[in-house]
């Protein structure tokens, strides 16, 4: 019965990192010339890399329980790279798409070296130590906060799918599970599973009877269960390999852009990891553990580009808001996910009759999910002086600006479409508009400032730091080699420098 338990919660990790990636194949293949073929084939290879860069991470990286998907933080450069050969003239389609992938390919794999450099280098641990509790509070708030596009917004895109599901999903898993003891276990965990599965066969009755024959291209698209084209397009079984669109093309102006969404995906992933240590019962992560987990990341965009995803991966919020839903931080469990994320995206049918949820049903799951990441963040102030002036004044600001700053450099591309930032150096564009686009980003930046110039000398005590700096030294908590450390000896065969 225990693995039973332990496979459904692997599998439900699955579905849960699965929307990400079918959103952000959803909106790039189609703007790079692809056709529905080639965005089955993208969604494939970014879960074949989920999953290895999963398996590394809980091996060797971090090892807590959190599952590495496919980042937002790299649609900026990827964008750019798609704009400049927009205008260029190919014999079809498919061909811009191919020469765009291994353009992405190229600046993927010479960007991977600045994470491998500042995670190894021991620089982002480092950095990491002038964050104290009174940093980690908005850094956190705004990893899930800073997400709310993707929530509600989405969910009103096909309301009489998304709404239910969220409702249902609240019910379930927090009230229905409250009637009887014997219901408790099963709803907590295993709701969410339950919840798709009737309103995903809920979306397929409208679909059937007909009850969007008659509107908008944009509602089909958003609402029937029958227009992804991904089950249709998706091959039997195929293997994702390395440069399977090509040779990569390195060009500087797009490797440097991508550098800027590979700093921003290692803040993004630095707080997802506080996130991760707090519900899974662990202590917060140490210096030298964020920065190999770092170093690895940017092996796994190594990766990335050899084998050609669309974009780098970073720690799944989302997954890590599952460990809170289900109570369950079970590094075992988002390994067996793998197997599930490995499985689907060689035997693309099957993973297709999945990608096909409709996207409002996951975006009401992150309403849920999002929420109670922010939440977390909130709980870090505990440890702080939350009477101190100095503590309000800085959590107040960061946090504002942690979301403001991005939706304001959102909307501004949105509208004209480029970022506000703009001089004759696209890399340089680049890299100013993607990380001021993202709030966890500019909400590390604002915090740690503010945090170490404003009175830091005098205030230690209120700023949390003798509870804090014990779990930043290696051998400062005694459970943070239970927690961290290597599986299998492996320290005694790596330098020390490097871990």
């Amino acid at each position: 019965m225990i693995w039973a338990e332990t496979i459904i919660l692997a599998f439900q990790h699955y579905i849960v990192m699965l929307g990400t990636t079918v959103m952000i194949a959803s909106s790039l293949v189609p703007l790079m010339g692809g056709d529905f073929g080639d965005k089955a084939r993208v969604i494939q290879t970014l879960l074949f890399m989920g999953g290895i860069n999963t398996l590394l991470q809980t091996f060797l990286g971090t090892r807590l329980p959190t599952v590495m998907g496919a980042s937002f933080a790299f649609v900026i450069p990827v964008m750019s790279i798609i704009n400049d050969f927009s205008d260029r003239i190919f014999t079809n389609e498919h061909e811009r798409f191919v020469h765009t992938m291994r353009s992405i390919q190229g600046a993927l794999i010479v960007s991977s070296f600045f994470n491998i450099v500042i995670g190894y280098s021991k620089a982002w641990g480092n950095y990491t130590r002038f964050c104290s509790p009174v940093v980690i509070v908005p850094v956190v708030c705004v990893v899930g906060l800073g997400l709310f596009e993707r929530g509600f917004p989405r969910i009103g895109d096909c309301v009489e799918i998304g709404l239910p599901m969220l409702i249902l999903l609240v019910i379930c898993q927090q009230y229905l599970k409250r009637i009887h003891e014997s219901a408790h276990n099963i709803l907590e965990r295993f709701a969410l599973l339950f919840c798709i599965a009737i309103v995903w066969a809920f979306a397929a009755i409208l679909t059937v009877g007909g009850a969007y024959n008659n509107v908008q291209e944009q509602t089909k698209l958003h609402c029937r269960t029958d227009r992804s084209f991904l089950i249709s397009s998706a091959p039997w079984i195929k293997i994702p390999y390395p440069f399977q669109w090509g040779a990569p093309i390195f060009r500087a102006s797009h490797v440097f852009g991508m550098m800027g969404a590979a700093l921003v995906s290692s803040a993004e992933s630095t707080g997802t990891y506080f996130v991760a240590a707090r519900l899974a019962g662990a202590t917060p992560p140490p210096a030298h553990v964020l920065s190999r987990s770092i170093g690895l990341q940017g092996v796994g965009m190594l990766l990335d580009g050899i084998f050609g995803a669309a974009v780098g991966t970073t720690a799944s919020v989302e997954n890590v808001g599952l460990l809170g839903l289900t109570q369950v931080g079970s590094r075992r469990v988002v390994q067996i996910s793998t197997v599930f994320m490995i499985f689907f995206s060689i035997f693309g049918k099957f993973g297709a009759f999945f990608a096909s949820i409709p996207l409002p049903i996951f975006a009401a799951i992150y309403c849920v999910l999002f929420g109670l990441v922010a939440a977390v963040g909130i709980s870090f102030i505990q440890f702080t002086n939350n009477n101190s002036m100095r503590n309000l004044y800085i959590l107040g600001l960061s946090l504002f600006l942690g979301i403001s700053i991005p939706q304001y450099f959102n909307e501004y591309t949105a509208s004209a479409g480029h970022g506000p930032v703009k001089s004759d150096g696209r890399w340089f564009n680049d890299i100013l508009n993607t990380i001021f686009s993202s709030p966890p980003t500019v909400a590390l930046i604002v915090a740690t400032l503010l945090d170490n110039t404003l009175d830091a000398k005098y205030t230690t005590d209120d700023r949390g730091l003798p509870w804090w700096v014990p779990f930043q030294n290696r051998k400062g908590d005694i459970r943070n080699e239970e927690f961290y450390g290597l599986p299998l000896r492996i320290h005694e065969y790596i330098p020390t420098r490097f871990l």
